[in-house]
């Protein structure tokens, strides 16, 4: 069933789990990610970066593929917009039917961000769409220029939930987009998680969780992220599976690929014990 993220991510927060957010880049992987959430019966976020939009997909068949198979499936299903980089994409997602958007303002100022989250509220919110907005910044490792990872504390979390009505918070606690260089695992501030999570009844999210370790990502289940955003390890994952499959037939590639990411989701599913 097609659903905001409100109710999903309170239940999480109430019983200590996080559910993951699956990322897409075709529709074959809306498809496959909506199918492994029903076979198991678990709720699933997909979510379409803004920066992914181009030849291989755009908003507009997201939003057609993605509301056929959420609404054909019984388990809860959000279709997301993930790091939408201004109003203009969020207002777009929320017509073409998103249930729930993200906007990125972490890279402004305080004001500037509360300023424009509240804007993105107050249009998805008459339209029964959630947003979820970020304080602090995830650095990304895809960009070498981008390398500054800012904290977010709990005094500006508590203040900016409140002045802008967003429905859920990425917070920055020592993750990072993309793949860890040397394959190291970060070291998460669980200190500012718990000082967050005591400060603010918003639902946390957090991004980066490829290659964050599976410790590290249960404990944050359990002490107050309720989303964590999954791209990088269903991507490398899909891609392990096609380089071992030593074939050329495209439906043999597709299947394997298939069976990486599925094997993958289902893995964090676990980690992140998902109800």
């Amino acid at each position: 069933m097609l659903v905001n993220s409100r109710e999903m991510l309170k239940k999480a927060q109430a019983e200590h789990y996080a559910v993951p957010s699956a990322n897409f880049l075709d529709m074959e992987s809306i498809k496959n990610h909506v199918l492994l959430a029903e076979k198991l019966g678990l709720p699933l976020i997909i979510g379409l970066a803004e920066s992914h939009l181009g030849d291989n997909i755009n908003l507009e068949d997201a939003a057609l593929v993605g509301k056929k198979y959420a609404e054909q499936v019984s388990v809860p299903i959000v279709l997301h917009l993930d790091h939408g980089e201004s109003y203009e994409t969020c207002k777009k997602a929320i017509d073409l039917g998103f249930t729930s958007v993200m906007i990125d303002a972490s890279m402004k100022s305080f004001e500037e961000n509360v300023e424009t989250t509240r804007k993105v509220v107050e249009y998805a919110h008459a339209r029964n769409v959630t947003v979820e907005a970020e304080i602090g910044h995830v650095a990304s490792n895809f960009n070498e220029n981008d390398t500054e990872t800012l904290y977010t504390t709990a005094e500006s979390a508590k203040a900016f939930a409140e002045a802008s009505g967003c429905d859920s918070l990425a917070i920055s606690i020592g993750t990072a987009h993309g793949v860890y260089k040397a394959k190291a695992i970060p070291e998460i501030s669980f200190d500012s998680l718990n000082a967050i999570r005591e400060a603010t009844d918003v639902p946390l999210v957090l991004h980066g969780g490829s290659g964050s370790g599976d410790d590290n990502l249960s404990r944050c289940a359990k002490e107050g992220i309720c989303k964590v955003n999954v791209y990088t390890d269903l991507y490398l994952a899909a891609m392990k599976e096609h380089d071992e499959s030593d074939t050329s037939d495209y439906f043999k590639i597709q299947k394997a690929m298939k069976k990486g990411m599925n094997e993958c989701l289902t893995h964090y599913y676990k980690v992140f014990g998902t109800k």
